[in-house]
């Protein structure tokens, strides 16, 4: 039965008075008196494997503290379970074990309060490992309910705006948000046992660059001037490869002014990394021995599944260019996409909205968008894109009109992008401005060119690839979430009207 406004009034008001009662008895309800020394995993290591004699033969007294998650009351004892980082572990408590007064106090206490025990370990004759309470100090009064039930669509939005209400209650949630911190925590392991060295980058920028993104604008008051908050660190990494450092990565929080869905969130993270005298090629190699690093920690195996699909991260991952993979899927031969205006008629038959002042390489990859992208489920690196949509790659040596860049696409969405990057200041500078222009067109933005990145070309870049990867996509697929609002702990909404 869905609680009322009107019950959440009487629940708050009657857990007030039992607080006035503690104040009044000379009772401190928000204690810091208690230092546990152990976990909920704690007991239960030490008495895993062993019987019930040997459990009540013990003579370990265990000290531990966390939320009462649930509350028997038999009169003159209680069995209630504290939860902890670690999980939950039960305990039961006497009347006539730790004296009539303590026990009156603890018939004050809650579900959702914290509180610290201390006692030896045994077993109920249910099995049950339970701590035997000889002491026990209240915590944290809480003042709210927890949540009696937490399933069901009518629920999604406050589990998100409310994220500490749905770690208490759900443990498949808490798994989550700890798989993805022991994700990043590998990724930096995977990196930097390759002489990776993590750096740190502007997330306030005079120029939003290194991607083509709309970015969120901010002011600076002490300078008087407008900054944007970043939307890739991409040309400050690079900066760093003309500095010297030859390989780099950060583990970034971007920001892009754009929309939310499943896959998007205006705050998210990437990580980027770069590395001289390094190919696309040798960053798709990388690329697999990272997945196949992660997969392996993480499940003991290149297999992981995903929304109900198996997906195989075995090496090699499937190779296809950017112009065959929109043939395939488009129902075409290749070579007939070399045709513009053949190209052009085809995006307009799968419903790609065409203004006309596309170039062929802008056709071909809104092609591949709309008719391929969703078909990509195992793992599958797209390369050669137009040189139109790469304004920062390398141009093919064979084929000047795409580049020696890929996308990984798994599951049918990208998870990584990159390239040979592009080192000829003077190319840079052209494919800026034509950035800018078809921006301005678009916007009628002034063209704004990044002359202090082209300044540091100048001085010389070596050879490089640099690679992007979304962290909250990847863990996404790491933790069968259908949505990135399922892998970040407080995701974006619109404010609540009161």
């Amino acid at each position: 039965m869905k609680t009322t406004m009107n019950d959440q009034r009487e629940f708050l008001k009657h857990r007030l008075q039992k607080l006035r009662d503690l104040r009044a008895a000379g009772i401190n309800p928000f204690a810091n008196t208690f230092k546990p020394r152990h976990t909920a995993h704690d007991v239960r290591t030490r008495m895993e494997g062993k019987t019930k004699e040997e459990i009540e033969g013990c003579t370990d007294v265990f000290s531990l503290a966390g939320r009462i998650m649930s509350l028997r009351d038999f009169g003159k004892s209680s069995f209630f379970h504290i939860q902890d980082r670690t999980g939950k572990v039960q305990a039961y408590i006497q009347k006539n074990k730790i004296g009539e007064n303590r026990y009156a106090l603890f018939k004050k206490i809650d579900i959702g309060d914290f509180i610290g025990v201390c006692g030896r370990a045994f077993l109920t004759h249910s099995g049950e490992l339970t701590i035997l309470v000889d002491d026990f100090t209240l915590l944290t009064k809480s003042l709210r309910p927890l949540p009696e039930k937490w399933h069901g669509l009518q629920d999604i939005e406050t589990r998100y705006r409310q994220r500490y209400l749905d770690l208490i209650v759900n443990e498949s949630v808490r798994a989550t948000f700890q798989t993805r911190s022991q994700i990043i925590a590998l990724v930096r392991e995977f990196l930097v046992s390759r002489d990776f060295l993590e750096v740190e980058t502007p997330m306030m920028q005079p120029i939003a660059g290194g991607a083509a993104a709309q970015p969120f604008i901010t002011h600076h008051n002490a300078l008087d001037m407008d900054l944007y908050l970043r939307i890739a660190p991409e040309l400050y990494l690079k900066r760093l490869l003309v500095g010297g450092f030859e390989r780099v990565f950060e583990i970034n929080r971007n920001f892009r002014n754009e929309g939310i869905s499943t896959q998007h969130n205006p705050e998210f993270t990437m990580l980027e990394f770069y590395c001289a005298y390094a190919t696309y090629e040798d960053l798709m190699h990388l690329t697999e021995d990272m997945f196949c690093f992660l997969c392996r920690e993480l499940f003991g195996s290149f297999s992981v599944t995903y929304q109900g699909t198996v997906l195989d991260f075995t090496p090699p991952w499937k190779r296809m260019t950017l112009k065959e993979a929109a043939a395939v899927y488009a129902e075409q031969q290749p070579s007939a996409l070399d045709d513009p205006a053949h190209a052009r008629a085809v995006a307009s038959r799968y419903g790609v909205v065409l203004s006309g002042s596309e170039s062929h390489g802008e056709v071909l990859t809104a092609l591949f968008e709309a008719t391929a992208e969703r078909h990509l489920i195992q793992p599958t690196f797209i390369t050669h894109y137009p040189v139109e949509v790469s304004p920062l790659a390398r141009a093919n040596e064979d084929d000047p009109t795409v580049t020696d860049r890929f996308e990984l696409y798994v599951a049918g969405r990208e998870i990584a992008n990159a390239f040979s990057e592009l080192t000829d200041p003077e190319d840079q500078r052209r494919r800026f401005v034509a950035q800018a222009e078809a921006k301005a067109r678009l916007t009628g933005d002034p063209v704004v060119i990044d002359e202090d990145f082209l300044l540091a070309l100048e001085h010389g870049m070596p050879p490089a690839a640099g690679e992007g990867i979304g962290i909250d996509r990847l863990v996404m697929l790491l933790t069968d979430a259908a949505s990135i609002r399922d892998v970040i702990l407080f995701p974006l909404f619109r404010a609540e009207r009161s």
